[in-house]
């Protein structure tokens, strides 16, 4: 299979706008299980041929364009090879480099995505970038990028950990929302709340996070993390509570956790 991605990558920039093809996700970084999907980051720069491209991916597979999967997540196409899946995950190279000049400087944002619970962190662009491996690459400008991104810059790290704040914020949020025994709100709170103190203790660690999908069992794990990080907030959310009572507790529990990881940044 190995060899087949290759091949497909080095096919893939020869569509006219394709800068170069990367491998993201777990097979990048060694962590896949025998399922796992093969995920390629295709950069493009301008104007991206989609005649080209869905040739490339071969008959009735749908390949979306630029901004059809959301302002973030962008596009790209869903193919089976040989029984295993392969997706194609669109990024506008320029974008990215700008996305990484802004992490340089200390700024990023966090925009809405379809699938992206939490948002969609933006620095994940230079961090798929930091920690995907070069599969085709004529210009050289995906490695020379990649070997920027490999240092964690210190102006995002400082940003990142401030911006804990907004647990503290949240909370007493969901305070006012408890007293009410207004569940949803509470339970919005609160998944917030661990999902910035998650990106915090990341970037304390100068670990490049990329999205919400296991990022608690690893951040339970980083020296920032106060003891059982990870099992206090699966109580906190996986059995919140329905009664004002209980919400309250609840979220008296939440306080006291965010104090103590804001603490330890």
């Amino acid at each position: 299979m190995e060899t087949i991605i290759k091949d497909m990558a080095e096919r893939l920039t020869g569509v006219p706008g394709v800068v170069g093809v990367m491998l993201g996700g777990s097979r990048a970084r060694a962590e896949h299980r025998p399922g796992s999907d093969w995920d390629l980051g295709v950069y493009y720069r301008g104007d991206l041929d989609l005649d080209a491209l869905r040739a490339s991916a071969g008959p009735g597979v749908d390949v979306a364009a630029p901004g059809d999967w959301g302002p973030w997540v962008n596009g790209g196409a869903w193919l089976r090879v040989e029984g295993t899946a392969v997706d194609w995950i669109l990024r506008d190279l320029d974008r990215v480099g700008q996305v990484w000049e802004q992490c340089r400087e200390g700024r990023y944002e966090v925009g809405v995505q379809a699938g992206h619970p939490l948002g969609f962190w933006s620095p994940c662009y230079a961090g798929e970038v930091a920690l995907g491996r070069v599969l085709a690459d004529p210009t050289g400008e995906l490695t020379d990028l990649r070997r920027q991104t490999a240092d964690y810059p210190e102006p995002l790290r400082e940003a990142l950990t401030a911006g804990a704040w907004e647990a503290e914020f949240l909370v007493e949020g969901a305070a006012k929302g408890a007293a009410r025994a207004d569940a949803l709100y509470v339970s919005l709170c609160l998944s917030r709340a661990v999902g910035v103190l998650v990106q915090a203790l990341f970037a304390a660690d100068r670990r490049w996070c990329l999205n919400e999908k296991g990022a608690l069992a690893v951040a339970e794990t980083l020296p920032g993390a106060p003891a059982g990080f990870g099992r206090r907030v699966r109580d906190l959310l996986g059995a919140p509570g329905a009664t004002a009572e209980e919400l309250t507790a609840t979220v008296a529990e939440a306080r006291a956790l965010v104090a103590r990881t804001r603490a330890g940044l």
